[in-house]
């Protein structure tokens, strides 16, 4: 009866550090992906920001402005003005007014 009782005890000791094994895991690994999550969240508002810039640094009267005050770029006569269609489109023959054969 004694040595069940030893044997008992023991089964019992090992499961109850395998128990405090896991939940250590369980707690680092719940450390870790709260972490990688913080991350995300400051990776998706740099995401943000960037797109913003992006968008502040696209726009039209910005780009009309550096191209008209420092490249000097101006808009050509209407006269000059020449639109290429491509030649192996069925539409550009529409669009130019011609008709296929």
């Amino acid at each position: 009866m004694t040595r069940l009782n030893l044997l008992l005890t023991l089964i019992l000791v090992v499961c109850a550090l395998s128990v405090v094994t896991s939940q250590h895991n369980a707690r680092k690994l719940f450390v870790e992906l709260e972490t990688e999550q913080k991350l995300a969240r400051q990776l998706a508002v740099e995401w943000g920001q960037l797109q913003l810039e992006l968008s502040t640094w696209a726009m039209h009267a910005r780009v009309e402005k550096i191209a008209s005050g420092i490249l000097r770029m101006r808009v050509p006569d209407a006269s000059r003005i020449r639109i290429v269609l491509p030649a192996d489109s069925v539409n550009s023959n529409v669009i130019a007014g011609a008709t296929k054969p």
